[in-house]
């Protein structure tokens, strides 16, 4: 038998005990798995270490560099998100609805878990220990397959993990990290039916195109994050240079991160060259349809020309695109047809112009006056995140806890029959 198939198996021979498992058990557990984390820091950074000078050796482009690292400030942010979630509401056994049936049958329908949950996903560590909390809090056993830039890293917070759920009692292969590099594991958990209930695939638009293609097992499509904030003729200039370098600049590797900038023409003179000019202070190669580029020239910044591609584009680095357009009706067009449907923003001083972007825009969170840059589960109060679901069956936008349950139905009687 493959070892990831193997594992997978482990995996949901120990899932029936998570899913008897109380409330109160499973938050022990995730708060023991943290304490380990934190106990093991050292070691964690250590192998984290090794895995950015293999990355760095392998040229690994500066965005995906920073969410593979792992310092001690960002392994207190990986505890303090677990123990977020170990003190959230249990997601299990709620009654989500019931009735009596007219032949007197009781009726219920409530939360229980998916069964065995697995996530691929790429160069973030962090994910290994969000992934682990969420299974734990909704009583899911887990299979992961991190990628190769950070496989050590994942397996040293993952072994730490398992240790701590194996002292909360709980057993310890109900957590499981498939650490080959072989894409053939990778192709083997796409194809656990009967085996893994849910495939989460969590990273590049390739990474998920795969998944969702090549699958036999249910995947919920976590979705790559081509961004827009759109400067509606009425917005702020000082709050338009202030977002709008936020969305952009302060984490560009991050799928919130804005790939796009949408401006209408009748405003464009006004509001461009600030925003322009403290992007490109920001160090953000722009490019631009003609009205753009025009107005980035006469204030001395460079802007090449934007092509088709370039307004479907998730650059996931310090790159933007520009256009300008007729409207409020054209920019939810273009978004809508361009956008990945994660987070898109309107800036605006008008509410009639505001209430049409959120009711027009299809994506997982759209705001009004704000960065795309606060689409994240820690930020939602979930704790961590399983990803940012982009499809619209059973989750969308951050996934926390609750969406890793399904429902049963539980029927009471007196021996009625039909």
């Amino acid at each position: 038998m493959a070892k990831a198939l193997a594992q997978a198996k482990l995996a949901r021979d120990a899932a029936p005990s998570l899913a008897s498992a109380g409330a109160e058990l499973r938050s022990e557990a995730i708060r023991r798995a943290a304490a380990e984390v934190r106990a093991s820091r050292a070691t964690i950074i250590d192998a984290n270490v090794e895995d950015m000078a293999e990355g760095q050796l392998k040229g690994l482009p500066a965005p995906l560099l920073d969410r593979l690292l792992l310092d001690e400030a960002r392994i207190v942010g990986i505890v303090d998100a677990m123990e977020e979630v170990a003190r959230q509401e249990d997601p299990l056994g709620r009654v989500l609805g019931g009735r009596t049936l007219p032949n007197g049958l009781r009726l219920e329908q409530v939360s229980v878990p998916l069964g065995v949950v697995a996530i691929i996903y790429e160069a973030r560590p962090n994910v290994t220990a969000d992934s682990i909390a969420l299974c734990l809090r909704s009583g899911n056993a887990c299979v992961l397959r991190g990628g190769s830039a950070a496989r050590r890293s994942c397996a040293a917070i993952a072994a730490a993990c398992r240790r701590g759920i194996a002292k909360a009692g709980l057993p310890e292969d109900a957590i499981q990290l498939v650490a080959s590099d072989d894409h053939a594991d990778a192709v083997e958990l796409m194809g656990a039916t009967g085996v893994i209930d849910v495939l989460i695939p969590r990273g590049g638009a390739s990474l998920i195109k795969t998944c969702v293609e090549q699958s036999k097992v249910p995947v919920i499509e976590t979705g790559t994050g081509n961004c827009h904030i759109y400067l509606e003729k009425s917005a702020d200039p000082e709050m338009a240079v202030k977002v709008c370098v936020n969305a952009k600049c302060q984490r560009p590797g991050v799928c919130n991160a804005a790939e796009s900038l949408l401006v209408d023409d009748v405003a464009a003179e006004a509001l461009l060259p600030k925003v322009l000019v403290a992007l490109a202070e920001g160090g953000v190669e722009l490019v631009g349809d003609a009205h753009a580029r025009t107005i980035a020239q006469e204030v001395g910044v460079a802007m090449g020309k934007a092509t088709d591609a370039d307004w479907g584009t998730e650059y996931l680095d310090l790159k933007m695109s520009v256009k300008c357009v007729a409207g409020l009706e054209e920019a939810i067009a273009h978004i809508n047809r361009y956008g990945t449907r994660h987070s898109e923003a309107i800036l605006t001083s008008s509410y009639a112009a505001a209430e049409r972007f959120l009711e027009g825009v299809d994506a997982a969170a759209v705001y009004v006056n704000a960065s795309t840059r606060f689409t994240d589960g820690g930020v939602f109060g979930l704790g961590a995140e399983i990803g940012i679901s982009t499809q619209k069956l059973h989750a969308r936008g951050p996934m926390g806890a609750s969406t890793l349950t399904t429902t049963k139905y539980l029927l009471r009687g007196e021996g009625q029959v039909r």
